[in-house]
């Protein structure tokens, strides 16, 4: 409660009632984990005491809440989610007017300002709670029209991580027009991310091949994200996903400035790739978050993560899975062949990645490392790529290799990895 009354007076202008005559407004949106239940009876205890309108819509995906903060006009928006996590796990997602992510900036001074002794708002100012679990059309309806061709006939298994995309997921690819069987759809409150959704394909991939389906797609918890299965149940992950969006978007002049945005993480596969096809590709750090801030700042309007976070920054402001996969659906019914086909733009470089733990990550720029960085990537010329990536949380440094064979990326990486422990152990 006290983290909604802080993100209220931050994001909402809580308080302004008094001056303006005008009570901010929220809308918050959850996905189905049973600790969701009384966390949003929290958070909107806590808004509407700060003298803010809430706005209920239910169980609806992360991209779905974004996409109402701005096409309800709020002044922002909330969700409770733990994305790709177990069910014991939760957490709480402010996102700013318009829908979007917060800036580190604004989220540090929501921190700063937990705990504050405010004064509440008594009669007409405290805000207002109503249900709006009815704007789940109104989410649908906007993916929906985005797409510039039906999936008539393709046939399409859907796995919706028992999360919050287990209503409009399926509702809106069969209102494209595909043949749609869907799995992971009946979550307890319990069982989210268990066994399905996009961080256990296993499951995914027997079905599409048992039905003798065109494809499958994955969502995660909160279906910000998205990965698929071919119909040999061979999984095209966000890379490749990108590769073929990307493309198909250049070949129709819809990629602006024939720009795709990507993480360092991704495969160098999809950075040769995207060459060939005459794409640029504009590198930032690991998270989403990143992609997104160099999408805004530069005018790029795709980009992502091998993760299957993809952002069509023209029709969302966030990652959205049941938009990524309705367009990626888009293009293999547009083609006419199977995505097998589409996915084969990319082939992946072998990628090896060891944490090389309880070193002291200060010193990964130590003059020995350098220099053993730099004679590997001689080594492995433009078939390959070294990154040395400390962790941000964990006393670890990430070495990752791709190389033209997993053996010598695997025998590079193990150097390397040696070359950490040697030089940056504690």
């Amino acid at each position: 409660m006290d983290l909604s009354v802080a993100a209220a007076h931050v994001l909402g202008d809580a308080g302004a009632f008094a001056a303006t005559g005008r009570h901010p407004v929220a809308v918050v949106g959850r996905d189905p984990r049973a600790s969701g239940e009384f966390l949003e009876a929290a958070v909107v205890a806590g808004l509407a005491a700060s003298g803010v309108d809430v706005l209920r819509l239910g169980v609806l995906p992360t991209p779905a809440v974004a996409h109402l903060t701005a096409a309800l006009g709020a002044d922002l928006g909330v969700m409770l989610s733990a994305s790709h996590n177990p069910a014991p796990d939760n957490g709480i997602k402010f996102l700013a007017r318009g829908g979007f992510k917060l800036s580190d900036a604004v989220e540090d001074e929501i921190d700063r300002r937990l705990g504050e002794e405010w004064g509440f708002p008594v009669g007409s100012g405290v805000g207002r709670v109503r249900d709006a679990y009815g704007e789940a059309d109104r989410y649908i309806s906007h993916v929906l029209t985005t797409m510039n061709h039906p999936l008539d006939g393709l046939s399409v298994v859907v796995d919706c991580a028992h999360g919050a995309a287990h209503m409009v997921a399926p509702e809106a690819l069969v209102r494209a027009g595909a043949r749609v069987e869907a799995i992971g759809a009946r979550p307890d409150g319990l069982n989210i991310n268990d066994g399905y959704g996009s961080t256990h394909l296993d499951r995914i991939r027997q079905v599409v091949v048992s039905r003798g389906a065109d494809m499958g797609v994955a969502y995660d918890g909160d279906a910000d994200r998205c990965l698929a299965v071919d119909h040999t149940g061979e999984i095209v992950d966000g890379d490749r996903i990108m590769a073929i969006l990307a493309g198909a978007m250049h070949d129709e002049g819809l990629l602006a400035k024939d720009t795709v945005v990507a993480t360092v993480m991704s495969n160098l596969g999809f950075k040769l790739a995207m060459r060939e096809a005459g794409i640029s590709v504009v590198e930032t750090a690991v998270g989403d978050r990143y992609v997104l801030e160099r999408m805004k700042a530069d005018g790029y309007n795709l980009g992502g993560e091998q993760s299957g976070h993809v952002i069509m920054l023209d029709h969302a402001t966030t990652g959205d899975g049941l938009l990524t996969s309705l367009h990626l659906l888009g293009v293999v019914a547009k083609a006419g062949v199977p995505l097998k086909e589409l996915a084969a733009v990319m082939t992946p470089l072998p990628q090896i990645l060891i944490n090389v733990k309880d070193v002291d990550k200060a010193k990964a720029g130590v003059d020995e490392l350098t220099a053993a960085v730099r004679a590997a990537e001689a080594e492995l010329g433009e078939t390959g790529r070294v990154l040395i990536r400390p962790s941000g949380t964990e006393p670890m440094i990430r070495v990752m290799v791709e190389a033209a064979s997993e053996e010598h990326a695997t025998q590079v990486a193990n150097r390397l990895a040696d070359v950490v422990r040697r030089a940056c152990g504690n």
